[in-house]
């Protein structure tokens, strides 16, 4: 036969199982999909993919048209409907013929005699298969009740073109009848287009026992034995087996002899399934139906059959059917299947939707499912994720052989009915056969687990150390924010380092558990009630099955509280680790917040001898930071004065905080430069260099604490380091309080790191008082000697080392050496060592100083690059990555429309960030500046700028460096993948965020957090390399979105060509373009000068100050409110900017209103009323700054 093409009409498993028997016999397959199934496995395994309509079912996979038209412009001259959808619809097996499409199943007479019951049931019963006692047709509710009454209850209602449950209704009385007419002829009607309703007797113990056939369309038809559905849920099966089991021979001879006989009479083509209702009591079966396609269950029979129904029906469809000319095959061993669906079974089974972060089964198995990690779950469609099935000898070893599976199965981001499944095959009633369709409701079911009823503020999975080891591309560590007392709840439970617990911010979570547990909440103080009544923070405590856990917001000072667990969570771990890292979506529990309805299940690992308990004490708002100098300091970049105010002041929390960094209000330094040069206007700009989580970074005027979700690189300078043993007190500085930094040395930090874990805003011995005079940021300086550059050494914490080379701007060559001295550490693999993260002209050492301490750190640091010396010369493989640009794509227009209306509209780099590119450069047009970003070849100096394995490139052919500063302030919002220019460098946004490059354009993803295709590898879910270089070629908006969809499935390959970067060859490139290159470099730096001094002249050095700050701190007293007699004074309960006003004054509330929505830490936080009454006063407005106990409004309450 010469079959060249097969459309499948059809999503799902089905669609995936479809198409490995297509790609095993040599055809090819075509996938149909709606917009909601981009992601489905079924589309990038197929060799043509049509998107066929938006997610409606009506709209796509029941559109005939759409089908057809695919079918044609795909040349697919054979459809494969599956089941479900179109699989038994004989219009569409029509318009196929018409088409000339040959129909892959049943005739469309075979469809419409057993579509509908009623007719079903005639032809059945003219040759001689036994009926249920039942009806046919019925005119009304009065002709079914006096049917009923003459059949005898219970009876059941059923749709006559019903199926998959839908349409049936049990009557155990008269009243039932009548009172569910309506419904099962409605829900005939709307699923089925048919209203027609008839009855029959309801066998309360009953099996479902079906019949497979083939047939050839001429009345030759060959059984294939029959399975067990009787495990079923609501009528929708769950668990099927073939042969079905306690089954005596001589029934089985006359089922399947009477389904051979059904299929014969009718002349039935291709595959079949002819189901009985058997009265397992009595003995008897009758007929239920004959459905006219592929069953979900067909797996089964091919387990023990030995064959492959969809080649049949394949083949059969174009003619051949000499697989039929021979005895029909004999059932060998035993097969079970399981369907495993997206619901929760303690909530009754109510369907659940999102993203499946891990999904995982095991090899030695038939899984078939359309999902893999980072598949959507949506509601549009039938809720089943996979179908398992195991094969064995026996009846016993298929179920042990299930049992394994499931325990070794695994889904995460949503829940599942997995842990039911694993209790439905240990019932003793299903191993010793006893099966029957009510089994089901009957299995009790506990879950071992914990429900979210309310998600509070930000509530998140974390573990402790995180997720380390990632930081050279970009991935943060993430963790909990406060260590110790995360750590400490631990301690006290016996748990062991590492288990995952609950990091709650702002407002704490409710949660109800489903199981006994065993816990220990630490941190700030949320008021924290079991069933109403008070619980101690840092005691462990017992909760019952049943009771309810809440907490509500923080007081008494710091921001974040933990519920550690006995026996920690159940969680996947992605790239090593369960911290949830939101920013990134991935990792934690579903890769975010927790939410209402979420269900956290129970590891019940091992605990040890639980670590004695102490108290906790409340944090207040004043805090204390051990600092070590460096990496930077004076007089290099900040003057000494600078340095003495920063350790002076007493610095205020910026409402406008959270994990990726802590903002402060303070002094501005008066900078030891006038500007960054070539990498930025700003004195605080530098090249990029790699950061240290606790690093006190300027980004402009105003430091921020990098966090434990914060960026790996960046272009600001870090005067300190918070040391390690003080960092937990970051996860704890709220909006308003106030600290001081104090300056210690690496003695007084290993000594402080070595101490008991400590829950002290301000310890009491803090060390010996140390002289910053008496302080250096730098370890060690060695000067140029020949071709080798300066070299320094700069303490970056007690636990990094910065390593810096040359003068302070973009050479290749120095990036080089850096790459050189990165090769050469990785090869040498010293213990001790964490990270090595390279910069653009830098190096970071990051290590445990358990095992490496800076001793150690610096002299192998400084013996690697002796071993380096000149690098006369140096190879690096370079790979050319050709990516898609869309120019001006929309997404970064809207992106500058939201930061002009959100932010600031008179920056002067608004509306048009490529006018301020070309502005900035002297270049004459904006054709220029896109020639130019075309023509270059961007080489991949660091990854992770602006997170996950995004690209600071720098063109090789200095002549297309084009040089800008960044947005200040920056950003509140950047979509994935836009591209801009901040300094000298491009870089590629790997994920949506806040940012500050100046935008051109959009291309394709970066990072890839769960697929692996032909351009993600090794397990790695980042793109680039070091030293790739990147080019762009053009491509339209509308053709960059069919990009974005179809790469990171695999669907769309990129060109990359391997390829070698040599210094020998640059230094002779550079030598012979020098004279082209200095114009270049004097028209860019004097159009750059233009702008500084524009700048100057107009003051927008000092706006850019103003908006950095906080409007409500440091500036004029507000004047005293009156507060209307008879009404009470609401407060400001923490500081933010008030992102939204729910209320007027007059307005009537209720207690527990929303009053306003006050955004701090980077989070909305709702404000309600506390009490009846009428807002009498208001004294804030929208996007005002709010401190804390700052007056809100007047309430005059309601008596």
């Amino acid at each position: 036969m010469s079959v060249e093409t097969v459309l499948i009409a059809n999503r799902g498993a089905i669609a995936t199982r479809i198409i490995r028997t297509i790609r095993r016999m040599g055809m090819r397959s075509v996938a149909v999909y709606s917009e909601a199934d981009a992601d489905s496995l079924h589309v990038s395994q197929a060799d043509h993919a049509v998107c066929i309509g938006p997610a409606p079912a009506t709209e796509s996979y029941l559109d005939i048209a759409a089908i057809i038209k695919a079918a044609r412009e795909t040349g697919a001259r054979f459809i494969h409907p599956g089941y479900g959808f179109l699989a038994e619809n004989a219009e569409f097996a029509e318009a196929c013929a018409a088409a000339d499409i040959v129909f892959i199943g049943p005739t469309p007479e075979d469809m419409r005699t057993f579509g509908l019951k009623h007719s079903a049931r005639a032809l059945a019963e003219e040759h001689g298969l036994p009926l249920a006692p039942g009806t046919g047709l019925l005119g009304d509710e009065d002709d079914a009740a006096r049917a009923a009454n003459e059949i005898g209850y219970p009876v059941i209602l059923k749709a006559t073109a019903g199926g998959g449950g839908i349409g049936m209704h049990i009557c155990e009385d008269e009243s039932a009848v009548r009172k569910n007419w309506d419904s099962v002829a409605r829900l005939g009607a709307g699923n089925f287009g048919d209203a027609g309703v008839f009855l029959e007797r309801y066998i309360a113990r009953a099996r479902h026992i079906e019949v497979q056939i083939f047939g050839d369309g001429t009345g030759r038809v060959m059984p294939l034995g029959e399975r067990d559905c009787s495990l079923q849920r609501r009528n929708q099966k769950v668990v099927e087996e073939s042969p079905a089991p306690d089954l005596g021979e001589d029934v089985r001879r006359e089922l399947i002899a009477a389904a051979v006989r059904l299929g014969a009479a009718a002349r039935y083509l291709s595959a079949g399934t002819v189901e009985f209702l058997f009265d397992a009591e009595r003995q008897e079966f009758f007929f239920l139906e004959m459905n006219t396609r592929l069953q979900v269950e067909h797996g089964v029979t091919e387990e023990v059959m030995g064959i492959d129904l969809v080649e049949w029906m394949i083949r059969g469809a174009a003619g051949d059917f000499s697989f039929l000319d021979r005895e029909p095959p004999v059932s060998k061993g035993h097969s079970v299947q399981v369907r495993l669906y997206a619901e929760d079974p303690a909530l009754d089974y109510r369907p659940t939707s999102g993203t499946i972060t891990a999904i995982d089964f095991p090899e030695s198995i038939r899984a078939e499912t359309w999902c893999t990690a980072g598949s959507a779950i949506s509601a549009w469609y039938d809720p089943m994720i996979a179908k398992l099935i195991v094969h064995a000898d026996t009846r016993e070893e298929a179920i042990a052989a299930m049992q394994a599976a499931l325990d070794e199965s695994r889904v995460d981001g949503l829940e599942s009915n997995l842990r039911w499944l694993r209790a439905v095959v240990r019932d003793d009633r299903f191993i010793s056969g006893q099966v029957a369709t009510r089994l089901l409701d009957t299995i009790v079911y506990n879950p071992h687990s914990i429900r979210v009823v309310s998600g509070g503020t930000a509530t998140t999975v974390q573990d402790w150390p995180g997720r380390i080891g990632l930081w050279s591309v970009g991935v943060p560590p993430s963790g909990p924010m406060d260590d110790h007392s995360f750590r400490i709840g631990n301690q006290r439970l016996g748990n062991p380092e590492g288990t995952a617990g609950l990091e709650i911010t702002f407002t704490g979570p409710t949660l109800y558990f489903n199981a006994p547990a065993r816990i220990c909440i630490t941190g700030a103080d949320f008021g924290a009630r079991l069933d109403d009544e008070p619980v101690e923070r840092g005691v462990p405590l017992d909760i019952a099955a049943g009771q309810t856990l809440a907490l509500g917001r923080v007081s008494g000072g710091g921001m974040r509280g933990y519920i550690l667990i006995a026996g920690g969570l159940d969680i996947p771990s992605y790239l090593g680790s369960r911290s949830t890292f939101e920013l990134g979506q991935f990792g934690g529990h579903a890769a975010r917040k927790l939410v209402a309805g979420d269900m956290l299940h129970l590891a019940e690992a091992e605990v040890s001898a639980p670590a004695p308990v102490a108290e906790i004490s409340d944090f207040g708002n004043h805090w204390t930071l051990r600092v070590l100098y460096g990496p930077h300091g004076a007089p290099d970049f900040f003057t000494d004065d600078d340095i003495r105010a920063t350790l002076d002041a007493d610095w205020r929390v910026h409402y406008n905080s959270n994990r990726t960094g802590v903002r402060l209000v303070g002094p501005k330094p008066q900078w030891a430069r006038a500007d960054g040069g070539e990498a930025g206007l700003h004195p605080s700009n530098i090249h990029d260099n790699p950061y240290a989580i606790g690093a006190v970074d300027f980004t402009g005027d105003m430091p921020i604490i990098l966090g434990p979700d914060g960026p790996s690189l960046g272009g600001f300078v870090c005067p300190f380091v918070v040391i390690a043993a003080d960092q937990w007190k970051i996860g704890q500085l709220a909006p308003g309080d106030r600290l001081r930094f104090i300056p210690v040395t690496l003695d007084d930090a290993k000594a402080a790191d070595r101490a008991p874990l400590e829950l002290a805003a301000n310890p009491s011995r803090t060390g010996p008082q140390r002289e910053i005079a008496d302080l250096s940021p730098i370890l060690a300086d060695t000067p140029a000697q020949g071709l080798r550059p300066r070299t320094v050494y700069r303490q970056q914490g007690d636990r990094n080392i910065l390593v810096e080379y040359g003068e302070i701007v973009l050479d290749i060559e120095l990036r080089i050496r850096v790459h050189a001295l990165m090769t050469l550490l990785e090869e040498t693999a010293l213990p001790g060592v964490i990270d090595i993260v390279p910069g653009i002209r830098s190096l970071q050492l990051h290590f445990d100083d358990d095992i490496l301490d800076q001793r150690g750190a610096l002299a192998a640091l400084m013996e690697a690059d002796n071993q380096m010396g000149d690098l006369e010369d140096f190879t690096v493989p370079s790979r050319i990555v050709h990516l898609p640009l869309s120019w001006r794509d929309p997404a970064t227009l809207e992106t500058i429309e939201k930061y002009m209306a959100a932010v600031r509209d008179d920056a002067p780099w608004c509306p048009d960030n490529i006018e301020f590119i070309r502005r900035i450069n002297g270049q004459p047009d904006a054709d220029a500046v896109e020639d130019i970003i075309f023509d270059a070849s961007y080489l991949v100096m660091g990854l992770g700028d602006v997170y996950l394995g995004a690209p600071v490139a720098t063109p090789v052919d200095p002549r297309h460096r084009l040089v800008t500063t960044k947005y200040n302030p920056a950003r509140t919002w950047t979509p994935p993948n836009v591209v801009g220019i901040g300094g000298a460098y491009m870089c590629i946004y790997g994920m949506e965020g806040p940012g500050g490059y100046q935008l051109f354009g959009r291309t394709i993803q970066v990072w890839n957090t769960y697929r692996q295709t032909d351009a993600f590898v090794d397990g790695k879910p980042w793109l680039l390399r070091f030293f790739d270089q990147i080019r762009f070629f053009s491509v339209s908006a509308e053709e960059l979105v069919e990009w974005r969809r179809d790469f990171p499935n695999g669907r769309r390959s990129i060109r990359v060509e391997e390829s070698e970067f040599r210094l020998a060859d640059h230094r002779a490139f550079l030598a012979e373009n020098a004279e082209s290159i200095e114009i270049f470099e004097a028209t860019r730096q004097s159009a750059f000068e233009a702008e500084r001094a524009e700048w100057q002249k107009s003051g927008e050095f000092d706006r850019i100050t103003q908006l950095a700050e906080d409007p409500a701190i440091g500036g004029p007293v507000a004047p005293a409110i009156e507060l209307p007699e008879g009404t009470d004074l609401i407060e400001a309960p923490f500081g933010g900017s008030v992102w939204k006003l729910m209320v007027a004054e007059g307005d009537k509330v209720k207690a527990g209103d929303v009053i306003a929505v006050i955004e701090a830490m980077k989070m909305e936080s709702p404000l309600e009323s506390p009490d009846n009454g009428t807002i009498a006063a208001l004294y804030i407005s929208e996007r005002q700054s709010l401190e804390p106990g700052a007056p809100m409004l007047a309430l005059r309450k309601h008596q």
